[in-house]
């Protein structure tokens, strides 16, 4: 990865953290982003502490935000005169349903639409970076739990009815549905996308939410895999020599696996695209 750079996203901590740390130690220049200006700095310390030497710089954006996801993007262009990698990690679950800046239940904001507007406001730099035999390569941090998920075309909001982890199987959903579509797009061009399931890996994830699944997380803690091996298959994906050219697929535990069959269906596909695009107030590609 040396002469390369790489972004992240939710890198302040777990698996975020572990795969910014992963890409500075095989030599890249590194991007992380967070939402607390306080932990981006402390997690670039603890990097650059970590690996003598390594570039890193830290950007602040809450992305559930398209205004700042457009901020985020602009100040990544003036900061890069190239972008090799982009690894979609930031997500959280909410035990409640909240809404975005921009007025979308917060999941589907954050978890899908976030990794859609940022990917897509990246891409023309990513573009410009990929060459035939070195593609530049999107790496969506999606989960194992969009195999429980449906769109809810009929109520993809949750404003009728809210569950924190029907909503969170529906925007991981959204992250492989995403990854087959712009796969299809970029067929051609050196860019690669790809999707993947890091684990159940012990991380801040859920700390906070409260309730039936609060308490059932808290639970099975004590047999989640670490943050460092959650990671793994990030990283494979993001900088192995044997992905080199593969888009447009599903990993897990650092191989191609299959996601469900419903995320499949490339009608499925297509009709999130388009109201993915929308919501994003991007024009129909």
């Amino acid at each position: 990865m040396r002469d390369r750079i790489g972004l992240v996203t939710g890198a302040t901590s777990g698996i975020g953290y572990e795969t910014a740390l992963g890409l500075a130690k095989a030599g890249a220049r590194v991007g992380i982003v967070g939402r607390d200006a306080v932990k981006v700095d402390a997690c670039a310390a603890s990097l650059r502490s970590t690996v003598p030497g390594a570039a890193i710089d830290g950007f602040v954006a809450d992305l559930s935000s398209q205004a700042a996801i457009r901020r985020l993007a602009a100040e990544i262009g003036a900061t890069y005169p190239r972008l090799d990698v982009l690894v979609n990690n930031a997500g959280a679950i909410f035990e409640r349903r909240q809404t975005s800046a921009d007025g979308f239940e917060r999941t589907w904001a954050l978890d899908h639409l976030g990794y859609v507007l940022l990917t897509l406001e990246l891409l023309d730099l990513l573009k410009a970076s990929g060459r035939p035999g070195a593609a530049s390569r999107i790496v969506n941090v999606a989960s194992a739990a969009h195999t429980r998920g449906r769109i809810a075309f009929d109520d993809l909001q949750s404003e009728r009815s809210y569950g924190a982890l029907r909503a969170y199987a529906q925007a991981k959903l959204g992250n492989v549905l995403f990854t087959y579509a712009l796969a299809r797009r970029l067929a051609g061009v050196p860019v690669t996308v790809n999707a993947l399931h890091p684990g159940v890996v012990d991380t801040g994830f859920a700390k906070n939410t409260g309730g039936a699944f609060g308490v059932a997380w808290s639970l099975i803690r004590p047999f989640l895999i670490r943050p460092v091996d959650g990671a793994a298959t990030s990283l494979h994906v993001a900088a192995a020599p044997q992905v080199e050219g593969v888009s447009g697929r599903y990993f897990a535990k650092r191989r191609e696996s299959a996601s469900s069959s419903y995320s499949r269906d490339e009608a499925v596909q297509e009709r999130t695209w388009a109201i993915s695009l929308e919501q994003v107030g991007r024009a129909p590609w």
